[in-house]
């Protein structure tokens, strides 16, 4: 077997069904196995998986007794696949037609991962935009063992997005992917896997970048979200500060680009968000852990991030409502059902 798909999922019915039929449509079953692993869902995922599996029979359905989390779940879909290569699929995504037959064409120059970009929904009337991962628009290839290749690709590391952060958009070796065991303190992260791709580049990881979209990424469904933005923005912060200081030393010029693809994924508008949130809803949202991570996302001394620190500093979470009106009114909704919810079972 060339090619596995594997697609974690927890209380996923009503997106699994979607992204298969992209999946299975372009799908050889002497080529490519697709294997559905659920982490213990409560939703009515195993009744449409039985259904689906009765329409199309080459789809594996592995049920876990328990949900071991995104990070041990994620591990555990690569563990029960069989293919020489694995694409860890997001189960809420949509496979591009075309993109299953490029990455078989891919995988046959060896590599040791392969990663593309997707499409991206962005509100305020923007739409659908081809999201970046290295600046310039070129297929390249880096070997990661190599330091001054390692740095030509950090340096060129548009987001987080480049090292790991998105499943959806990495195809591995297993023969690779198996020489690093699970690392049990990335555990419970959301980046444990990234954690082993990062602990691999010293050993050996020869990493293929191709320039185009294999999938387009469901708008509306952040399955981090569920603690809240603050929440939401911390993992992506203090999860990659951790993983590159761990790998490779906080003053590590590998270190310092993985700040600076976080700062620029981040954005202050993000910052600025978080404060409009936790005026909404501080019981939810903290805004000292808000302030705690504006400072770290500028702590490396730039005039960018001087510069950021004043706009932090100065600008009201008010602000939002004239950038983006749409998405200030949703969160002001959400807040009042939470509001009242809190008070109904306060009252209960």
């Amino acid at each position: 077997m060339r090619l596995s798909i594997a697609i974690p999922i927890y209380n996923f019915a009503e997106f699994i069904v979607e992204t298969l039929d992209s999946i299975v449509l372009q799908a050889r079953a002497d080529e490519v196995e697709i294997v559905v692993v659920d982490g213990a869902s409560t939703d009515a995922t195993p009744r449409v998986m039985a259904e689906y599996q009765a329409r199309h029979p080459a789809v594996r359905y592995e049920r876990l007794p328990a949900k071991g989390g995104i990070d041990r779940d994620m591990a555990t879909a690569f563990a029960l696949t069989r293919g020489e290569y694995c694409w860890l699929f997001s189960g809420d995504d949509i496979m591009r037609p075309g993109a299953l037959a490029r990455a078989l064409q891919e995988i046959d120059s060896g590599c040791d991962i392969y990663l593309s970009q997707h499409m991206e929904f962005l509100s305020n009337g923007r739409g659908w935009v081809e999201w970046p991962v290295l600046t310039g628009d070129k297929a390249q290839t880096f070997e990661l063992s190599d330091p001054a290749e390692r740095r030509r690709y950090f340096e060129s590391a548009a987001n987080t997005e480049a090292f790991f952060s998105f499943m959806g958009g990495m195809i591995n070796k297993r023969a690779s992917w198996d020489r690093i065991a699970f690392n049990e303190a990335f555990d419970r992260s959301c980046w444990a896997h990234a954690a082993r791709l990062f602990e691999l580049m010293p050993k050996g990881l020869k990493l293929r970048y191709v320039a185009e979209c294999w999938q387009d990424r469901r708008p509306d469904n952040d399955s981090f979200m569920g603690g809240g933005l603050v929440k939401r923005l911390a993992l992506s912060i203090d999860g990659y500060n951790r993983i590159a200081d761990t790998f490779f030393g906080h003053d590590s010029v590998e270190a310092l680009h993985v700040r600076r693809a976080v700062r620029q994924e981040i954005g202050i508008g993000s910052l600025i968000m978080g404060k409009f949130v936790c005026a909404l809803d501080p019981e939810l949202e903290s805004r000292e852990t808000l302030d705690r991570l504006a400072s770290k996302i500028f702590e490396d001394f730039s005039w960018k991030s001087l510069h950021g620190r004043l706009i932090y500093a100065t600008s009201t979470g008010r602000r939002i409502r004239r950038w983006d009106p749409e998405w200030a009114a949703k969160e002001e909704r959400k807040a009042l059902m939470r509001r009242a919810q809190r008070a109904a079972q306060g009252k209960a």
